[in-house]
């Protein structure tokens, strides 16, 4: 897709009228706690004419409290400016953000669970439109789920964003934005979907990554809270940064890319290919039990290095491999916003570059090497996907387990001069999220029937499979724990208090169970709904305004800055604001710098209008 330029002066403004029916007063907005605010209203289950109501009265309410200087002492006095009434954006966008939510009913009772977690993976799949990957089992799954096209993860770093939908809170609420902590010391007992499985009477399983492994889960995986015995790793997966990739040189090292004949490799295996035996031996066991089942199963790849068997680069000719179509960084992108990618800089075929710091650029050549192998090991995830499937299909599990498939987080390609994850883009939050429902979502299987054969993607003859229902609706992945909860005919969560740190459980999410009701849609695949309605935030922390060592990855001790995002299916919007670590508390009016991006007319988010000289525009339209 080629980059569109930045919108003129007056589409600008129909956009900008556009939005202003989002807008309330500042009033309303500021009467609310801003951190809490946030989460609670993204969470809400009130319906549109509640929310309307519900506006009218803040407003009418609190704003002569407002003006009197009595609000939470947490929050700040009312500034004037442009940064707070650009503030005023975000926020009151989430008055729109409130739609009604349906329980969860008693028609998949006993229902067995397959959640499928892979790491780092992009929506680079056939099933999302991908000419180029080849994806066949992820795409068959796809053509019997629902699949979401536009779901966003809440934070675009591995622990912060499994620790947030596996417990259905935010990075706030969880207060995980690094590696360091374990949310049940930190911020309070959140209970996790597998537990709350656990809890109903379910065998709960965990198989590879399913929680950043470490202090984020308390080195035991959540166990064991969350699970009936002890999760497995597969042994293989502590080669995974050594020195096991053979270079032109013909000696061993610890390379970014690392294709591998297997067979080679310590205990000729790999970590993916270990999970799968496993999980498929857990299903044979699950097969005769009387209790349901809910496998969790975490594949590493896509997720660097890339470590996977070098046949999967045939199916990626070099040739054929195309750069980003934005790869340079874009002129008004702020410093702060800007990932500075150091772990790759780390492999020892990326540091004999010898690439300049922050910026780069990568070689030509050597960026259509990192594309080829991100491609491949997707390829090679697939045949994992697909052998897993497979069997549950073998074991005729097909017709009474969920499966649910997603990512923790995305991973840029060299979108806007970036490179993995760590920032608020699409490309780093936007993640694949498909669930198959049987009988739901496709008809139950025959006698003899398989939903999932196994594919394979060297077969050139096979042909791309079309997803099966869609929604275009925004969805965050916080929505996992009551969706899954309400498809399997448990009790759906509800919705936290603010605060919500003292309450077990309870979820920050929606309920997408609306979603899979198809009775009167006929023959049109995609589902109706009001897009305008919805938005889906993430947030990324930072230690300094300009790119350093450890702005990818700051330990909470060292975070000044929060980057708060919202994405809507008008724009991306995001500010860039003041934190102190110790309190857990962002200073909105002390902004540092903001993004907004038209996803109409700028779709690769390359043409920043937050200081567009024609701000003035949506400044007269924000003021109250």
């Amino acid at each position: 897709m080629e980059a569109r330029p930045p919108p003129e002066r007056g589409s600008l403004k129909i956009i900008l009228t556009s939005l202003s029916s989002v807008l309330t007063s500042l009033d309303c907005i500021l009467s609310f706690h801003l951190r809490s605010s946030w989460f609670w209203l993204a969470s809400s289950d009130i319906t549109p004419a509640e929310e309307r109501e519900g506006a009218r009265c803040i407003t009418a309410c609190l704003s002569p409290l407002l003006r009197s200087g009595r609000v939470e002492a947490e929050m700040p006095p009312p500034r004037t400016g442009r940064g707070l009434l650009w503030l005023g954006l975000v926020l009151s966008s989430v008055c729109v953000a409130l739609g009604s939510e349906t329980q969860a009913d008693s028609t998949t009772d006993g229902l067995n669970v397959l959640l499928i977690i892979v790491d780092d993976l992009r929506p680079s799949l056939g099933c999302y439109g991908d000419k180029l990957v080849r994806s066949p089992n992820i795409d068959q799954l796809a053509s019997h789920s629902l699949l979401f096209q536009n779901a966003f993860a809440q934070q675009a770093v591995c622990a912060p964003s499994r620790v947030s939908f596996l417990t259905g809170r935010r990075p706030d609420t969880t207060r995980l934005y690094d590696f360091n902590s374990y949310w049940r010391v930190h911020a309070g007992n959140f209970s996790t979907i597998p537990q709350y499985f656990k809890e109903n009477g379910y065998m709960t399983m965990s198989v590879g990554k399913v929680f950043h492994p470490g202090i984020s889960s308390n080195h035991t995986d959540d166990s064991p809270y969350s699970w009936s015995f002890p999760p497995y790793h597969p042994s293989s997966e502590k080669y995974e940064n050594t020195k096991t990739c053979r270079g032109p040189d013909g000696e061993l090292h610890a390379n970014l890319l690392c294709p591998v004949d297997v067979l080679d490799v310590p205990e000729g295996t790999l970590p993916d290919k270990q999970s799968t035996e496993q999980a498929i031996q857990l299903l044979e066991k699950m097969k005769t039990s009387a209790s349901p089942f809910f496998l969790a199963v975490g594949y590493h790849k896509p997720h660097i290095p890339f470590r996977y068997p070098k046949e999967f680069q045939k199916l990626y000719p070099l040739e054929n491999i195309t750069l980003a179509p934005d790869p340079e960084v874009p002129d008004g992108l702020p410093p702060v916003a800007y990932n500075p990618w150091m772990d790759i800089r780390q492999r020892e075929d990326v540091q004999a570059l010898n690439i300049s710091v922050p910026y780069g650029p990568i070689p030509v050549d050597f960026q259509q090497k990192i594309r080829q192998s991100y491609f491949a090991s997707v390829s090679y995830l697939d045949t994992q996907v697909g052998r897993l499937l497979s069997t549950l299909d073998d074991l005729q599990l097909a017709n009474s387990t969920i499966i649910a498939f997603t990512s923790d987080h995305g991973w840029a390609l060299g979108e806007h001069g970036e490179w993995a994850k760590y920032s608020n883009f699409d490309v780093a939050t936007h993640v694949p999220l498909m669930f198959y429902v049987p009988g739901r979502t496709a008809s139950l299987p025959e006698a003899g029937e398989k939903l999932f054969p196994y594919l394979d993607p060297f077969d050139s003859a096979s042909e791309l499979m079309e997803p099966g229902r869609q929604s275009m609706d925004l969805v965050e992945l916080v929505s996992l724990f009551p969706t899954l909860a309400g498809l399997a005919g448990l009790q759906v969560p509800p919705r936290c208090p603010v605060p919500s740190f003292h309450v077990e459980l309870c979820r920050e999410g929606k309920n997408l169970l609306k979603h899979f009701r198809f009775r009167d849609l006929e023959e049109d695949p995609y589902l109706p709904g009001n897009p305008r309605e919805l938005i889906a935030y993430s947030q990324y922390p930072r230690p300094a305004d300009i790119p350093q060592w450890n702005s990818d990855k700051p330990s909470l001790k060292d975070i000044k800055i929060m980057g708060y995002s919202i994405r809507t299916i008008d724009y991306r919007y995001t500010v860039w604001v003041g934190f102190n670590p110790d309190e857990f508390l962002a200073n909105f009016s002390d902004i540092h710098a903001g993004e907004l991006y038209f996803v109409d007319s700028d779709p690769l988010q390359d043409h920043n209008m937050y200081n567009d000289s024609q701000g003035g525009d949506l400044f007269q339209l924000l003021m109250p």
